[in-house]
């Protein structure tokens, strides 16, 4: 249990950081130095259970959970420590006694660009949850210098420019000079490695800390630095260039998520990028255990290891070079004991999202590597049977690397599950038939419902007591109150309350008015295909059409709101980003519709804009085509604060729709199994088109020129995509969509019904918590538990 902050002692200490910390007066101080003053003083709270938690972890000498990722979306952590310190109004009181309001000194903290979408929240997510649970962990990944992108439109278009998130202190990191570890790329190899260039991984930890301070886990990340700093000889010779370059390569590695991999220079940097992390994690992890003084041969029984999707895959091989080349392990027996350590988390079902390196450039960036995994492939091939290889048509693939070296392999919803089965890694579940589990996913009560959502939040503490935050299936303690028209009232109230905070926010940001009163329709995720944002946007096109065409008919007003960014070398969905916004602008500005129908898309979609956007959804778009999305957690985070799902049967759409009831879910679609049968039939995106006059009408407008008059021809190629190659079906499920919609508007303007609808939602959706997929995890993969004491 947290001990009570006063808010006395926090002023005390918000002004001694901002005197011995920062340099500053009161006099002079600006709302930077503020915010950091106030991150300092909770950062030294957090600091106590963090040590705790660690000297409780090494007294118990038993097994730590090491997660591997590409992203941690953590998004800002000042309103988050504050919350799990207990202290949010301790730290609300000191700043207005110092004449500052707390919500702007939070706003100010720029979001931590270590992620881009799902992955990096789920991973996010899990890190909450270990420490609130109490079961030891790391989570590993880098500390990226501009994160993915910071997205800008110019003229409806996607402009991508490098984040600037640590231009200012990053407050809630410790640096470890003395943490570093040599990460070797290229090179030869004859049975050991001689790299051709190492590059320095240092750490950099931030604490993660759990509910009510009970426990606190660490966030280690890597940053690449250069093994000469600076090339003082080059640099004398007047080559003023050359004397940095090695600086500027190894830099390169931590400086940009997601590279742009359509060109070669793009390909190394990222296997680069995905080995560097992975090298200094596991070295990090393979010391801490040798410094315990345990055998090597139990590292298994100490250590876990997840992989989180195939960007880490490279640990097999890495964890074995490590145990054969510096431990002295036979092959076979290292090979045994990663295997017993690493579990890999698959988050696709598109073939061509599970990595595979072309096998002239895995050769020349890790030659030991490769001589490992052939290895590995031999011994799998020969123990098995099985045809399924790891190096095949001159390439590594890094899918089947991950499932052969793990020894789970989970999906992230039970249809997902399923269908990894059946479709991406069918002959390997032959080969190995108890592999595969399910671990559906889940978020974070603490900051997807108390933190951003305090009108909800004070109505269920109210109604419920507050031990749903650590315990979310109390929230069906809610569904008996949905009878009291008081109670729906006052949940309607709540949400009212963040609409109207969203339309203020619209105003600000975007100049744009907005009536809270209307319904608020949400697609917030990144831009994909499968994802069909595109689908959306034609519905959208159709319904401005009906309402032109009966302007005086009794419509209910909708704003529509996307967000997302899509990958620079992504060009069709670059091409749908444009075509939003152009959408937009036209709509936007007809004072036929303009008071029936609005689209808004601002830029640069990240956590603290879903924490405002979320709250406010009456409408959430989950609407991929069945069989694509593995998840989603988008779709419970809304479901958890009251929006009601128009979706298809994909991902954990499934199970929230047999959570929340299906009279409170509005479904449309063709099924995973239908669309490949639909795939199968000859010319179906045009006959569907054929047969829909409203599609075809929105086609033409489109190819016309409508929303692009002074660039008729500019969407042609996406129209000729959906008459010559919907592979996403886009075309064969927009009737039902459009005709869903509209039964989404009736039940709209019934305001009982949809207050009903909406409290359901929120009450039966508890079982989506994240600490419940961690507490599967420790018990089905693991095999850890917590370190907490409940008494």
């Amino acid at each position: 249990m947290t001990k009570t902050i006063a808010s006395e002692d926090l002023q005390f200490n918000i002004l001694r950081h901002l005197k011995k910390s920062l340099g500053k007066d009161t006099a002079n101080a600006t709302l930077y130095d503020w915010r950091t003053s106030l991150s300092l003083a909770l950062r030294d709270l957090v600091v106590d259970p963090w040590f705790q938690s660690t000297r409780k972890t090494y007294e118990a000498a038993g097994k730590r959970v090491y997660y591997l990722s590409m992203e941690f979306l953590i998004g800002r952590l000042l309103e988050d420590v504050a919350v799990n310190l207990g202290a949010e109004s301790a730290s609300r009181a000191a700043l207005e006694s110092l004449g500052l309001d707390y919500d702007e000194v939070v706003h100010d903290e720029p979001d931590a660009a270590l992620g881009n979408g799902g992955l990096g929240r789920l991973a996010a997510c899990f890190l909450d949850s270990l420490s609130t649970l109490g079961i030891p962990a790391y989570g590993y990944g880098i500390r990226y210098e501009h994160g993915l992108f910071e997205q800008h439109f110019e003229n409806g278009r996607q402009i991508e420019v490098a984040e600037g998130w640590l231009s200012q202190r990053h407050t809630w990191e410790f640096e470890r000079p003395e943490v570093n570890y040599p990460v070797g790329f290229g090179g030869h190899a004859n049975g050991t490695w001689d790299p051709a260039e190492t590059v320095i991984a240092n750490a950099y930890d931030t604490p993660i800390l759990g509910w009510k301070a009970r426990w606190a886990n660490t966030l280690r990340l890597w940053s690449a630095k250069p093994t000469v700093l600076f090339d003082l000889g080059s640099f004398n010779r007047g080559d003023l260039v050359g004397a940095v370059v090695p600086e500027a390569l190894a830099r390169a590695i931590s400086r940009v998520l997601y590279p742009d991999d359509t060109t070669e220079a793009g390909k190394e940097l990222r296997l680069k990028q995905e080995y560097f992390f992975t090298s200094a994690s596991l070295q990090d992890i393979v010391r801490r255990f040798k410094s315990e003084g345990f055998d090597i041969e139990t590292l298994s029984d100490h250590v876990a290891i997840q992989l989180n999707d195939t960007h880490p895959a490279i640990a097999g091989p890495e964890l074995v070079r490590l145990l054969v080349d510096e431990n002295g392990v036979e092959m076979k027996k290292a090979i045994e004991i990663a295997k017993a350590c690493l579990a890999y988390t698959n988050h696709t079902l598109l073939p061509e999202a599970l990595e595979r390196w072309d096998l002239g450039l895995f050769a020349r960036t890790l030659p030991r590597h490769l001589q490992i995994i052939e290895v590995i492939e031999e011994e799998h091939l020969a123990a098995t049977g099985s045809h399924v290889r790891i190096i095949e048509d001159h390439a590594v693939k890094m899918g089947e690397l991950a499932f052969v070296m793990a020894h789970r392999v989970n999906g992230v919803s039970a249809l997902h599950s399923e269908l990894v089965k059946k479709t991406v890694f069918h002959d390997l579940n032959q080969t190995y038939p108890d592999r595969i589990i399910n671990q559906t996913n889940g978020v974070t009560p603490r900051r997807w419902l108390y933190s951003c959502n305090p009108p909800l939040r004070t109505l269920i503490t109210k109604t419920i007591g507050e031990g749903w935050v650590d315990d979310l299936e109390q929230l069906s303690r809610l569904e008996p109150h949905i009878a009291d028209t008081g109670f729906l009232d006052a949940f309607m109230a709540a949400k009212r309350a963040n609409k109207e905070r969203l339309a203020s926010w619209f105003a600000e940001q975007n100049d744009l008015q907005i009536d809270p009163s209307a319904m608020f329709d949400v697609q917030i995720k990144r831009i994909h295909e499968y994802k069909r944002q595109f689908m959306n946007i034609l519905e959208t096109i159709a319904h401005w059409n009906e309402i032109r065409d009966n302007p005086n008919g009794d419509w209910t007003p909708r704003l529509k709101i996307f967000g997302g960014k899509a990958a620079p070398g992504y060009v069709v969905a670059k091409e749908i980003i444009h075509l939003i916004n152009d959408v937009a602008r036209v709509i936007n500005a007809d004072p036929v519709t303009r008071d029936r129908l609005k689209v808004v898309y601002p830029p640069n979609y990240n956590v603290s804009m879903a924490e405002i956007l979320i709250p406010a959804a009456d409408l959430s778009e989950q609407i991929s085509t069945a069989g694509k999305e593995a998840s989603g957690t988008g779709n419970m985070k809304f479901a958890l604060n009251g929006a009601l799902t128009i979706g298809t049967l994909d991902g954990a759409n499934v199970e929230i729709r047999e959570r929340v009831g299906a009279e409170n879910f509005f479904l449309f679609g063709l099924t995973a199994e239908e669309v490949v049968e639909r795939r199968n039939q000859h010319d179906y995106s045009r006959a569907a088109i054929a047969a829909s006059p409203r599609l075809t009408r929105v086609l033409n407008q489109i190819a016309d020129g409508l929303f692009s008059p002074g660039d008729p021809g500019r969407y042609h190629g996406l129209v000729r995509l959906l008459h010559e190659h919907d592979y996403f079906l886009v075309t064969c499920d927009f009737d039902g969509y459009f005709d869903t919609q509209r039964q989404v508007d009736t039940a709209f303007v019934d305001h009982a019904r949809w207050a009903r609808m909406a409290a359901l939602n929120t009450s039966r959706s508890g079982w989506f918590s994240s600490d419940r997929t961690i507490r599967g995890y420790a018990a089905d993969i693991w095999n850890t538990s917590s370190l907490l004491d409940r008494s």
